[in-house]
């Protein structure tokens, strides 16, 4: 049993655990590796942070003898990771951006807890995302008792974390009102929140301890929903979190994802790696317009991200876990293929045709077995 298995049993059951709690042996352990220097309130060091995020070549020691292999989190450029931890140690905000399902909101997640030990202090950004939740709100039983006071004062997560000196994630910032996106230019420029209802007071402004940084999240996607201002570009470094580029990391990542969400339902995995490999590679071709033959593949409007390849490949693994024996595994892919590619246009069905007519053939006549078990299960696309 590996140790992040044995942490999850050994915490409440939770559908997600925190990377914080889930890595916690690996967050102690590299805390105590590395003693180099640390920006002010951070809980590791900036190579350690890199190191928990991208994983370790092999073992690592520590002097009374404990050894621990870190394991990779995050599937992408280790160059992408460096600067986003220079970008936090230099107290500039971070935008991550990218497509939907580029592990954008877990490299977040992964920053947070490495640099501040909790990843919890997240404001979802929607249309519905008010000032209140970047900024502050007010317990009204206690407001109308005794009036503005420190006690009455009900802390978002972001001022939270200016208080703890800690990161604060802002997810689909785009998605907020331009008016509410303004509220975090004054707050990433002069890193402290007033608060005018104790004017006259020592709480009348909140100031940031050391250790404080916001992370926000976009979707190109949403690109023009709420388009972020000018000012408020410049208070940040912008990263963009592209899909994965490698075959054979990609799988990996889809294996081990899928695996892990079938084992939390309590049932054994059943889909093997052929099946596994046709379905990234699918989702790849389909992705990037090309096969990895350099056949020529129309594009579908929907994005066929990672995160779509895992959920995917754990129907597959569920559904062969409760319904055994009733079909072959591969003999579904299909049928889940159509549902992701038709989830943004009903057109789109065409074009996993067209791919079925295209690559899929070609792979059937050059011999592959697999593919020629899809080729024959056109009627399915169909129907």
């Amino acid at each position: 049993m590996t140790d992040t298995a044995q942490a999850e049993q050994a915490l409440p059951a939770r559908q997600i655990i925190p990377p914080e709690e889930l890595y916690a042996e690996e967050l102690a352990f590299l805390a105590a590796y590395d003693s180099g220097p640390r920006p002010p309130g951070w809980r590791l060091t900036p190579r350690a942070v890199v190191t928990f995020i991208t994983g370790s070549d092999g073992a690592l020691a520590l002097d009374d003898g404990r050894r621990l292999a870190v394991r990779r989190k995050f599937v992408g450029d280790r160059a992408l990771v460096e600067r986003c931890v220079v970008t936090l140690a230099g107290e500039r905000g971070l935008l991550l951006v990218g497509e939907p399902g580029t592990a954008k909101s877990m490299l977040s997640e992964l920053l947070a807890a490495a640099v501040s030990g909790t990843s919890a202090l997240t404001v979802q950004g929607t249309a519905g995302t008010t000032e209140d939740q970047l900024k502050y709100g007010w317990n009204y039983a206690l407001l109308l008792a005794q009036g503005p006071s420190p006690q009455a004062l009900v802390p978002s997560p972001v001022l939270s974390g200016m208080r703890s000196g800690a990161i604060a994630r802002v997810e689909e910032v785009t998605r907020c009102l331009p008016e509410v996106q303004d509220a975090l230019i004054s707050l990433l420029s002069e890193r402290r929140i007033a608060v005018p209802e104790l004017a006259g007071t020592p709480d009348a402004q909140a100031h940031a301890a050391p250790g404080f940084n916001v992370i926000a999240t976009a979707n190109l996607r949403d690109k023009g929903v709420s388009e972020m201002s000018a000012a408020l570009k410049r208070r940040f470094n912008f990263e963009t979190v592209g899909p994965i580029g490698d075959l054979d990391a990609e799988l990996d990542l889809v294996r081990r994802q899928s695996q892990a969400a079938v084992a939390r339902s309590g049932a054994e995995y059943q889909v093997d790696d052929a099946v596994l490999e046709a379905l990234v590679t699918a989702f790849r071709d389909l992705r990037l317009g090309r096969s990895a033959e350099g056949w020529e593949v129309e594009r579908p409007s929907t994005v066929m991200s990672t995160a779509e390849a895992v959920s995917v490949a754990t129907a597959l693994g569920l559904a062969a876990a409760y319904f055994p024996g009733d079909r072959d595994v591969l003999a579904l892919l299909p049928g889940h293929l159509t549902g992701v590619v038709r989830k943004d246009d009903p057109a789109d069905a065409a074009r996993l045709l067209g791919y079925w007519d295209g690559a899929v053939r070609r792979r059937a006549e050059e011999g592959s077995r697999t593919w020629r078990t899809l080729w024959d299960l056109r009627p399915v696309l169909e129907g």
